[in-house]
Parts: structure tokens; C-alpha cells; sequence
């Protein structure tokens, strides 16, 4: 399974709750999130998304541990079940 397939799942199951997905660049800071979840009542979860046997870079590590630091919702999702599972805690 590749991680775009995960990230296309996740994309959906989050527009079936009225969510969006974005997809979250930013160009001076490497290590950021893949997805940026936007959900009703304003919740916001970092999302990043690797396969099964991915690992996560030094900078991606950096950021979750920042995300967490300041208090912030951050999620590593590694499959579709994984996916199912964060969509049943957010609901």
C-alpha cells in the first residue's frame, strides 16, 4: 500500500464526517505534517501519513514533538485501518 492511497482514504473518510483534509506544505520548514484536518465544532489534527514499513525523518519527528509540546492534536497514521481508527476517536 502505497501512502497516497492511505492519504486519498483519509481524505474521504474525513469529508464523509464534513471535514476537509488539506494538504499542508510549507516550503521553510521541512518535516511538517502531510495533512492539515479540519474538523466541525474547530477541531485540528496534524496529520502525517507513512506506509507500513515507512519510517519518520529526524525534521518529522522534530515537528510531532513540537505539535505535542505546544499542545496541539498531531497524528502518524501508517495504514487504512489505522485511518478507520482516528475517524471513530474524532467523531
Amino acid at each position: 500500500m502505497l501512502e497516497r492511497d492511505i492519504e486519498r482514504y483519509l481524505v474521504k473518510r474525513v469529508k464523509e464526517l464534513g471535514g476537509a483534509a488539506y494538504k499542508f506544505v510549507s516550503p521553510s520548514n521541512r518535516g511538517v505534517a502531510d495533512r492539515l484536518v479540519v474538523l466541525p465544532q474547530g477541531v485540528v489534527w496534524f496529520v502525517e501519513v507513512k506506509k507500513v514499513g515507512g519510517r519518520m525523518s529526524t525534521l518529522q519527528e522534530l515537528f510531532k514533538r513540537d505539535m505535542l509540546k505546544l499542545g496541539q492534536n498531531y497524528m502518524t497514521l501508517w495504514d487504512m485501518d489505522d485511518v478507520d481508527t482516528f475517524i471513530k476517536g474524532v467523531k
